[in-house]
């Protein structure tokens, strides 16, 4: 419904119950797993007003999660099936899958280009504070990364560079927030992954997961109880990741 200019209480009571309308759709669709639809149902309540609650946040990352998770699972798999087929003489097999995989990866890149589009055109400039600046260039960072992860030269490296200049963007305006916030620890857990598993700077990625984690463990006392589950989930990531990239580097190192 348009906004009638003349009678305010009116038009906000209609949107407001728009709203309302449009995330009990969306729930239903996530409780129903038809996670095409709850995005699409985000997207429209993102239109009548950029401007999420916690919940809606939350709503929109789910979403956008499992419909770009599906399609990065099956990308891997049709990835594995052409390397396996590859050695097989078998020009025809190995050249379905090809294509499949081509359609696979060009659904993901729609998905990963639209939540971004809506990032850089409605979220990111309406946020509200710090943290949600954060969360939304987070966010941002870790589409980037999905196609970095998926697509072929020369997209991966543009779209590496994109990621990692989402994330640091982000990280810059964490410095604001609480070492022990869920958004700021989780925010270094994805740059990690980025550095380490993209980019291969091993060395830049364990800084920085070690220096997160340390910051954190040392105002781990003042946590309030609200977030203590999440971030401390969070620091047990980051402090599996460490341990296990600094058990590869030794490896490697010796070999």
């Amino acid at each position: 419904p348009a906004f009638q200019r003349d009678e305010p209480q009116a038009s906000t009571g209609t949107m407001a119950e728009d709203r309302q309308q449009l995330v009990f759709m969306a729930k239903l669709a996530e409780q129903s797993e038809r996670y095409d639809e709850m995005k699409e149902g985000m997207m429209q309540i993102v239109e009548l007003g950029p401007q999420l609650s916690l919940e809606e946040r939350e709503m929109l990352s789910i979403a956008y999660k499992h419909c770009v998770g599906n399609r990065r699972t099956s990308s891997r798999i049709i990835a594995a099936m052409e390397e396996k087929d590859a050695n097989k003489k078998d020009p025809d097999s190995l050249e379905k899958i090809r294509e499949y995989r081509v359609k696979v990866d060009e659904e993901l890149k729609f998905l990963c280009e639209e939540i971004i589009r809506l990032l850089d055109m409605k979220l990111i400039p309406n946020a509200a504070d710090d943290e949600n600046l954060v969360y939304y260039n987070k966010m941002k960072g870790d589409y980037f990364r999905y196609l970095a992860e998926c697509l072929a030269e020369p997209d991966r490296s543009k779209f590496a560079e994109s990621s990692r200049a989402s994330y640091q963007t982000a990280s810059d305006i964490a410095e604001k927030l609480s070492p022990t916030n869920p958004t700021r620890l989780g925010l270094a857990l994805n740059y990690t992954v980025l550095q380490f598993e993209v980019l291969k700077q091993t060395e830049e990625a364990c800084k920085l997961a070690k220096k997160a984690f340390d910051d954190a463990i040392e105002q781990v006392d003042s946590l309030d109880e609200a977030h203590y589950k999440e971030s401390s989930t969070i620091m047990q990531l980051l402090r599996d990741n460490l341990t296990t990239w600094t058990a590869d580097m030794h490896v490697s190192t010796a070999e």
